[in-house]
Protein backbone atom coordinates (compact mmCIF):
# COMPACT_ATOMS: atom_id res chain seq x y z
CA UNK A 1 0.00 0.00 0.00
CA UNK A 2 2.99 2.14 0.87
CA UNK A 3 4.48 1.94 -2.84
CA UNK A 4 1.43 2.79 -4.33
CA UNK A 5 1.15 6.03 -2.50
CA UNK A 6 4.89 6.94 -3.42
CA UNK A 7 4.49 5.86 -6.96
CA UNK A 8 1.02 5.66 -7.96
CA UNK A 9 -1.17 3.43 -9.57
CA UNK A 10 0.54 2.47 -12.96
CA UNK A 11 -1.89 2.21 -15.90
CA UNK A 12 -1.81 -0.16 -18.52
CA UNK A 13 1.06 -0.14 -21.44
CA UNK A 14 0.88 -0.98 -24.85
CA UNK A 15 -2.58 -1.09 -25.55
CA UNK A 16 -3.62 -1.30 -29.12
CA UNK A 17 -7.25 -1.63 -30.97
CA UNK A 18 -7.55 -2.99 -34.65
CA UNK A 19 -10.49 -4.80 -36.64
CA UNK A 20 -11.14 -7.92 -34.87
CA UNK A 21 -9.56 -10.98 -38.14
CA UNK A 22 -11.53 -13.33 -39.23
CA UNK A 23 -15.04 -12.05 -38.23
CA UNK A 24 -18.27 -10.88 -39.58
CA UNK A 25 -17.92 -7.61 -38.78
CA UNK A 26 -19.31 -5.28 -35.70
CA UNK A 27 -16.49 -6.29 -33.49
CA UNK A 28 -13.32 -4.31 -32.29
CA UNK A 29 -10.52 -6.35 -30.10
CA UNK A 30 -8.30 -4.10 -28.02
CA UNK A 31 -5.18 -5.50 -26.20
CA UNK A 32 -2.92 -4.07 -23.73
CA UNK A 33 -0.07 -4.80 -21.54
CA UNK A 34 -1.35 -5.95 -17.59
CA UNK A 35 -0.39 -2.94 -15.25
CA UNK A 36 2.74 -3.90 -12.98
CA UNK A 37 0.47 -2.44 -9.96
CA UNK A 38 -1.57 -5.98 -10.55
CA UNK A 39 0.96 -7.77 -8.27
CA UNK A 40 -1.31 -5.31 -5.60
CA UNK A 41 -4.51 -6.90 -3.48
CA UNK A 42 -6.13 -3.73 -4.21
CA UNK A 43 -6.11 -3.72 -8.07
CA UNK A 44 -9.23 -4.77 -9.07
CA UNK A 45 -9.41 -5.33 -13.23
CA UNK A 46 -9.68 -2.99 -16.35
CA UNK A 47 -13.01 -0.65 -17.61
CA UNK A 48 -12.69 -0.74 -21.15
CA UNK A 49 -14.28 3.40 -22.27
CA UNK A 50 -14.90 3.89 -26.12
CA UNK A 51 -15.18 7.09 -27.66
CA UNK A 52 -15.92 8.79 -30.99
CA UNK A 53 -13.66 11.14 -31.01
CA UNK A 54 -10.17 11.47 -29.46
CA UNK A 55 -10.89 14.03 -27.22
CA UNK A 56 -13.83 11.96 -25.50
CA UNK A 57 -16.89 11.91 -24.75
CA UNK A 58 -15.96 8.10 -23.38
CA UNK A 59 -18.39 5.69 -22.23
CA UNK A 60 -17.92 2.40 -20.53
CA UNK A 61 -18.24 -0.68 -22.84
CA UNK A 62 -16.66 -3.56 -20.99
CA UNK A 63 -15.00 -4.47 -17.85
CA UNK A 64 -12.16 -7.27 -17.47
CA UNK A 65 -10.85 -8.75 -14.28
CA UNK A 66 -7.36 -8.42 -13.34
CA UNK A 67 -5.24 -11.00 -15.19
CA UNK A 68 -7.04 -10.76 -18.72
CA UNK A 69 -5.32 -8.52 -21.28
CA UNK A 70 -7.88 -8.58 -24.07
CA UNK A 71 -11.30 -7.58 -24.71
CA UNK A 72 -13.76 -7.88 -27.62
CA UNK A 73 -15.99 -4.57 -28.36
CA UNK A 74 -18.87 -6.76 -30.14
CA UNK A 75 -21.39 -3.57 -30.03
CA UNK A 76 -19.63 -1.29 -32.88
CA UNK A 77 -20.86 0.07 -35.90
CA UNK A 78 -19.27 -1.07 -38.97
CA UNK A 79 -17.42 1.65 -41.31
CA UNK A 80 -17.42 4.22 -37.94
CA UNK A 81 -14.22 5.63 -36.33
CA UNK A 82 -14.06 4.78 -32.63
CA UNK A 83 -11.33 5.46 -29.75
CA UNK A 84 -10.66 3.21 -27.00
CA UNK A 85 -8.72 3.55 -23.05
CA UNK A 86 -8.19 1.10 -21.20
CA UNK A 87 -8.37 2.50 -17.09
CA UNK A 88 -6.61 0.17 -14.32
CA UNK A 89 -8.94 0.04 -11.69
CA UNK A 90 -7.96 -0.59 -7.57
CA UNK A 91 -9.84 0.23 -4.42
CA UNK A 92 -10.47 3.67 -4.09
CA UNK A 93 -8.20 4.79 -8.09
CA UNK A 94 -8.00 4.25 -10.93
CA UNK A 95 -5.68 5.33 -13.89
CA UNK A 96 -5.88 5.57 -17.48
CA UNK A 97 -4.16 4.87 -20.09
CA UNK A 98 -3.36 6.61 -23.71
CA UNK A 99 -6.05 7.35 -25.83
CA UNK A 100 -6.16 4.66 -29.12
CA UNK A 101 -7.55 5.05 -32.44
CA UNK A 102 -9.07 5.26 -34.30
CA UNK A 103 -10.18 2.09 -35.37
CA UNK A 104 -12.86 0.64 -37.94
CA UNK A 105 -14.72 -2.85 -37.89
CA UNK A 106 -15.39 -4.16 -40.73
CA UNK A 107 -16.90 -7.86 -41.70
CA UNK A 108 -13.77 -10.40 -43.61
CA UNK A 109 -15.02 -12.28 -46.38
CA UNK A 110 -12.77 -15.36 -45.38
CA UNK A 111 -12.57 -17.18 -41.69
CA UNK A 112 -8.61 -17.72 -41.44
CA UNK A 113 -10.10 -19.54 -38.26
CA UNK A 114 -12.19 -22.01 -40.01
CA UNK A 115 -8.90 -22.86 -42.95
CA UNK A 116 -8.76 -25.88 -41.46
CA UNK A 117 -12.40 -26.97 -42.39
CA UNK A 118 -11.72 -25.69 -45.70
CA UNK A 119 -8.96 -28.00 -46.55
CA UNK A 120 -10.58 -31.19 -45.24
CA UNK A 121 -13.57 -30.11 -47.36
CA UNK A 122 -11.07 -30.29 -49.88
CA UNK A 123 -9.33 -33.49 -49.48
CA UNK A 124 -12.75 -35.20 -49.36
CA UNK A 125 -13.94 -33.59 -52.23
CA UNK A 126 -10.83 -34.75 -53.99
CA UNK A 127 -11.21 -38.35 -52.92
CA UNK A 128 -14.58 -38.41 -53.97
CA UNK A 129 -13.77 -37.40 -57.34
CA UNK A 130 -11.23 -39.38 -58.11
CA UNK A 131 -12.94 -42.53 -57.13
CA UNK A 132 -16.31 -41.70 -59.69
CA UNK A 133 -13.47 -41.26 -62.17
CA UNK A 134 -12.19 -44.74 -60.87
CA UNK A 135 -15.61 -46.17 -60.58
CA UNK A 136 -16.21 -45.36 -64.16
CA UNK A 137 -13.55 -47.59 -65.52
CA UNK A 138 -13.26 -50.59 -63.21
CA UNK A 139 -16.07 -51.87 -61.04
CA UNK A 140 -15.07 -51.22 -57.25
CA UNK A 141 -15.25 -53.45 -54.37
CA UNK A 142 -18.09 -53.34 -51.80
CA UNK A 143 -18.36 -55.37 -49.17
CA UNK A 144 -21.52 -57.77 -48.95
CA UNK A 145 -24.40 -56.56 -46.81
CA UNK A 146 -26.23 -59.70 -46.16
CA UNK A 147 -29.57 -57.80 -45.62
CA UNK A 148 -30.26 -56.41 -48.78
CA UNK A 149 -28.77 -59.60 -50.28
CA UNK A 150 -31.66 -61.13 -48.97
CA UNK A 151 -34.44 -58.97 -50.31
CA UNK A 152 -34.94 -61.21 -53.29
CA UNK A 153 -35.18 -64.43 -51.53
CA UNK A 154 -37.69 -62.48 -48.82
CA UNK A 155 -40.26 -61.19 -51.39
CA UNK A 156 -39.52 -64.94 -53.67
CA UNK A 157 -40.58 -66.21 -49.77
CA UNK A 158 -43.60 -64.20 -49.55
CA UNK A 159 -44.68 -65.13 -53.41
CA UNK A 160 -44.68 -68.99 -52.64
CA UNK A 161 -46.40 -68.46 -49.31
CA UNK A 162 -49.05 -66.37 -51.38
CA UNK A 163 -48.98 -63.34 -48.72
CA UNK A 164 -48.25 -59.88 -49.02
CA UNK A 165 -44.77 -57.64 -48.06
CA UNK A 166 -45.60 -55.21 -45.59
CA UNK A 167 -42.60 -52.05 -45.45
CA UNK A 168 -42.58 -49.64 -42.66
CA UNK A 169 -40.44 -46.00 -42.69
CA UNK A 170 -41.38 -45.96 -39.45
CA UNK A 171 -41.50 -42.51 -37.81
CA UNK A 172 -39.06 -40.56 -39.81
CA UNK A 173 -40.21 -37.40 -42.24
CA UNK A 174 -39.11 -37.04 -45.47
CA UNK A 175 -36.46 -34.42 -44.63
CA UNK A 176 -34.47 -37.26 -43.10
CA UNK A 177 -32.05 -38.75 -44.68
CA UNK A 178 -32.64 -42.31 -43.60
CA UNK A 179 -36.01 -41.91 -45.03
CA UNK A 180 -34.35 -40.65 -48.36
CA UNK A 181 -32.05 -44.04 -48.39
CA UNK A 182 -35.57 -46.14 -46.96
CA UNK A 183 -36.83 -44.76 -50.42
CA UNK A 184 -34.01 -46.56 -52.15
CA UNK A 185 -35.00 -49.81 -50.72
CA UNK A 186 -38.59 -49.80 -51.34
CA UNK A 187 -37.69 -49.27 -54.94
CA UNK A 188 -35.73 -52.18 -55.21
CA UNK A 189 -38.57 -54.21 -53.11
CA UNK A 190 -41.57 -52.61 -55.10
CA UNK A 191 -39.75 -53.69 -57.92
CA UNK A 192 -38.92 -57.48 -57.08
CA UNK A 193 -42.56 -57.74 -55.94
CA UNK A 194 -43.82 -56.23 -59.16
CA UNK A 195 -42.05 -58.63 -61.07
CA UNK A 196 -43.07 -62.26 -58.83
CA UNK A 197 -47.01 -60.27 -58.79
CA UNK A 198 -46.98 -59.66 -55.16
CA UNK A 199 -48.75 -57.47 -53.03
CA UNK A 200 -46.77 -54.80 -51.69
CA UNK A 201 -48.54 -52.78 -48.42
CA UNK A 202 -46.61 -49.36 -47.27
CA UNK A 203 -48.38 -47.73 -44.17
CA UNK A 204 -46.97 -44.20 -43.80
CA UNK A 205 -46.85 -42.11 -40.14
CA UNK A 206 -46.25 -39.05 -42.34
CA UNK A 207 -48.61 -37.82 -45.58
CA UNK A 208 -45.49 -36.47 -47.41
CA UNK A 209 -43.37 -39.97 -47.10
CA UNK A 210 -46.69 -41.17 -48.12
CA UNK A 211 -46.72 -39.35 -51.33
CA UNK A 212 -43.16 -39.94 -52.07
CA UNK A 213 -43.57 -44.20 -51.31
CA UNK A 214 -46.83 -43.73 -53.84
CA UNK A 215 -44.14 -42.45 -57.07
CA UNK A 216 -41.45 -44.37 -55.80
CA UNK A 217 -44.01 -47.79 -56.06
CA UNK A 218 -45.25 -46.65 -59.31
CA UNK A 219 -42.61 -45.89 -60.73
CA UNK A 220 -40.74 -49.30 -59.87
CA UNK A 221 -43.61 -51.34 -60.97
CA UNK A 222 -43.74 -49.52 -64.51
CA UNK A 223 -40.42 -50.13 -64.60
CA UNK A 224 -40.88 -53.71 -64.14
CA UNK A 225 -43.62 -53.88 -67.16
CA UNK A 226 -46.16 -54.54 -64.32
CA UNK A 227 -47.75 -50.83 -63.92
CA UNK A 228 -51.30 -52.54 -63.68
CA UNK A 229 -50.87 -54.25 -60.59
CA UNK A 230 -50.09 -51.23 -58.82
CA UNK A 231 -52.72 -50.15 -56.19
CA UNK A 232 -52.62 -46.68 -54.31
CA UNK A 233 -54.55 -48.06 -51.70
CA UNK A 234 -51.87 -49.91 -50.65
CA UNK A 235 -49.76 -47.37 -49.46
CA UNK A 236 -51.25 -45.07 -47.07
CA UNK A 237 -51.13 -42.48 -44.48
CA UNK A 238 -52.27 -43.88 -40.62
CA UNK A 239 -51.72 -41.60 -38.05
CA UNK A 240 -48.85 -39.14 -36.60
CA UNK A 241 -49.11 -40.39 -33.44
CA UNK A 242 -46.65 -42.85 -32.37
CA UNK A 243 -48.30 -45.87 -30.71
CA UNK A 244 -51.54 -45.24 -32.62
CA UNK A 245 -49.00 -46.13 -35.65
CA UNK A 246 -47.81 -48.85 -34.42
CA UNK A 247 -50.98 -50.48 -33.05
CA UNK A 248 -52.61 -49.75 -36.97
CA UNK A 249 -49.61 -51.34 -38.34
CA UNK A 250 -50.14 -54.13 -35.66
CA UNK A 251 -53.31 -54.69 -37.22
CA UNK A 252 -52.42 -54.83 -40.56
CA UNK A 253 -50.16 -57.68 -39.96
CA UNK A 254 -52.79 -59.97 -37.87
CA UNK A 255 -55.28 -58.84 -40.52
CA UNK A 256 -52.98 -59.76 -43.84
CA UNK A 257 -50.37 -61.84 -42.63
CA UNK A 258 -47.48 -60.76 -44.50
CA UNK A 259 -44.79 -63.45 -45.47
CA UNK A 260 -42.02 -60.98 -45.05
CA UNK A 261 -42.03 -56.98 -43.02
CA UNK A 262 -39.55 -54.63 -44.28
CA UNK A 263 -38.66 -51.95 -41.45
CA UNK A 264 -36.50 -49.02 -42.47
CA UNK A 265 -36.17 -46.11 -41.60
CA UNK A 266 -36.38 -44.32 -37.73
CA UNK A 267 -37.98 -46.27 -35.45
CA UNK A 268 -38.66 -44.92 -31.54
CA UNK A 269 -39.54 -47.28 -28.60
CA UNK A 270 -42.48 -48.97 -30.94
CA UNK A 271 -39.85 -50.85 -32.92
CA UNK A 272 -39.69 -54.07 -30.58
CA UNK A 273 -43.74 -53.90 -30.66
CA UNK A 274 -43.41 -53.83 -34.44
CA UNK A 275 -40.74 -56.78 -34.90
CA UNK A 276 -42.54 -58.75 -32.19
CA UNK A 277 -46.20 -58.65 -33.92
CA UNK A 278 -43.91 -59.57 -37.16
CA UNK A 279 -42.54 -62.94 -35.72
CA UNK A 280 -45.54 -63.95 -34.32
CA UNK A 281 -47.18 -63.61 -38.20
CA UNK A 282 -43.96 -65.76 -38.77
CA UNK A 283 -43.14 -63.22 -41.51
CA UNK A 284 -39.49 -63.11 -42.40
CA UNK A 285 -37.93 -59.49 -41.44
CA UNK A 286 -35.47 -57.33 -42.44
CA UNK A 287 -34.78 -54.04 -40.54
CA UNK A 288 -32.83 -50.74 -40.62
CA UNK A 289 -32.26 -47.86 -38.38
CA UNK A 290 -29.48 -45.22 -37.59
CA UNK A 291 -31.58 -45.44 -34.03
CA UNK A 292 -28.59 -47.22 -32.02
CA UNK A 293 -31.05 -47.47 -29.14
CA UNK A 294 -33.16 -49.45 -31.56
CA UNK A 295 -30.83 -51.88 -32.77
CA UNK A 296 -30.31 -53.99 -30.04
CA UNK A 297 -34.44 -55.05 -30.03
CA UNK A 298 -34.04 -55.28 -34.52
CA UNK A 299 -31.34 -57.29 -33.72
CA UNK A 300 -32.90 -59.62 -31.40
CA UNK A 301 -36.31 -59.52 -33.70
CA UNK A 302 -35.55 -59.61 -36.95
CA UNK A 303 -33.81 -61.94 -39.32
CA UNK A 304 -31.27 -59.71 -40.91
CA UNK A 305 -30.43 -55.57 -39.63
CA UNK A 306 -28.86 -52.90 -41.53
CA UNK A 307 -26.85 -50.86 -39.16
CA UNK A 308 -26.59 -47.52 -39.18
CA UNK A 309 -24.58 -46.43 -42.59
CA UNK A 310 -25.38 -49.40 -44.60
CA UNK A 311 -28.70 -47.95 -45.17
CA UNK A 312 -27.05 -44.86 -46.62
CA UNK A 313 -24.85 -47.44 -48.79
CA UNK A 314 -28.44 -49.03 -50.09
CA UNK A 315 -28.64 -46.42 -52.94
CA UNK A 316 -24.96 -47.51 -54.03
CA UNK A 317 -25.55 -51.42 -53.60
CA UNK A 318 -28.74 -51.70 -55.08
CA UNK A 319 -28.18 -49.90 -58.10
CA UNK A 320 -23.91 -49.53 -58.54
CA UNK A 321 -23.45 -46.44 -60.63
CA UNK A 322 -20.16 -44.66 -60.70
CA UNK A 323 -21.26 -41.78 -58.72
CA UNK A 324 -23.24 -43.69 -56.29
CA UNK A 325 -19.93 -45.89 -55.94
CA UNK A 326 -17.72 -43.16 -56.18
CA UNK A 327 -18.73 -41.23 -53.24
CA UNK A 328 -19.22 -44.41 -51.32
CA UNK A 329 -15.51 -44.86 -51.85
CA UNK A 330 -14.38 -41.84 -51.94
CA UNK A 331 -15.65 -40.84 -47.92
CA UNK A 332 -14.64 -44.76 -46.70
CA UNK A 333 -11.09 -43.69 -47.50
CA UNK A 334 -12.06 -39.90 -45.77
CA UNK A 335 -13.25 -41.98 -42.83
CA UNK A 336 -9.98 -44.13 -42.48
CA UNK A 337 -7.54 -41.45 -42.79
CA UNK A 338 -9.41 -39.40 -40.18
CA UNK A 339 -9.36 -42.40 -37.78
CA UNK A 340 -5.98 -42.81 -38.65
CA UNK A 341 -5.24 -38.96 -37.82
CA UNK A 342 -7.16 -39.81 -34.43
CA UNK A 343 -4.42 -42.87 -33.36
CA UNK A 344 -1.70 -41.01 -34.69
CA UNK A 345 -2.49 -37.73 -32.41
CA UNK A 346 -3.16 -40.04 -29.26
CA UNK A 347 0.38 -41.25 -29.81
CA UNK A 348 1.77 -37.99 -30.82
CA UNK A 349 0.04 -36.51 -27.14
CA UNK A 350 1.15 -39.56 -25.21
CA UNK A 351 4.76 -39.52 -26.28
CA UNK A 352 4.45 -35.92 -25.79
CA UNK A 353 3.59 -35.75 -21.90
CA UNK A 354 6.37 -38.79 -21.48
CA UNK A 355 9.27 -37.60 -22.50
CA UNK A 356 7.92 -34.25 -21.01
CA UNK A 357 7.57 -36.19 -18.08
CA UNK A 358 10.90 -38.11 -17.80
CA UNK A 359 13.42 -35.74 -19.57
CA UNK A 360 11.75 -32.37 -19.25
CA UNK A 361 11.57 -31.51 -23.24
CA UNK A 362 8.68 -30.09 -24.17
CA UNK A 363 8.97 -29.51 -27.35
CA UNK A 364 7.32 -32.44 -29.05
CA UNK A 365 4.08 -31.57 -26.54
CA UNK A 366 3.99 -27.66 -27.38
CA UNK A 367 3.99 -29.20 -31.24
CA UNK A 368 1.25 -31.46 -30.26
CA UNK A 369 -0.28 -28.25 -28.50
CA UNK A 370 -0.33 -26.45 -31.40
CA UNK A 371 -1.43 -29.07 -33.79
CA UNK A 372 -4.76 -29.81 -31.66
CA UNK A 373 -5.35 -25.33 -31.33
CA UNK A 374 -5.12 -25.86 -35.12
CA UNK A 375 -8.41 -28.00 -35.45
CA UNK A 376 -10.13 -26.08 -32.71
CA UNK A 377 -9.76 -22.57 -33.02
CA UNK A 378 -12.08 -22.53 -35.51
CA UNK A 379 -15.01 -23.87 -33.09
Amino acid sequence: MLWVIIIGLLPPGGVKAFDTPSDGGGSVTIRWELSPSETLSQFLGYRILRGESEAGPFEEVGYVIKGRGEYQDRSTEDGKSYYYLVVGVAVGDSVASSVVGPVISSAQWFNANRLNVLIFTFLISLFVLLYIRRAKRERLFIRKIPGLDAIEDAVGRSTEMGRPILYSFGLGLLSDVVTIASLSILSRVAKKAAEYGTRLIVPNYDPLVMTAAQETVKQAFTEAGRPDLYNEGDITFLTQDQFGYAAGVDGIIVREKPGTCFWQGYFFAESLILAETGHSVGAIQIAGTIAVTQLPFFIAACDYVLIGEEMYAASAYLRPEPQMVGSLKGEDIAKALIMALIIFSALWGTVGVLLNQWMGSSTLLDAFHSFVNWFTVGE
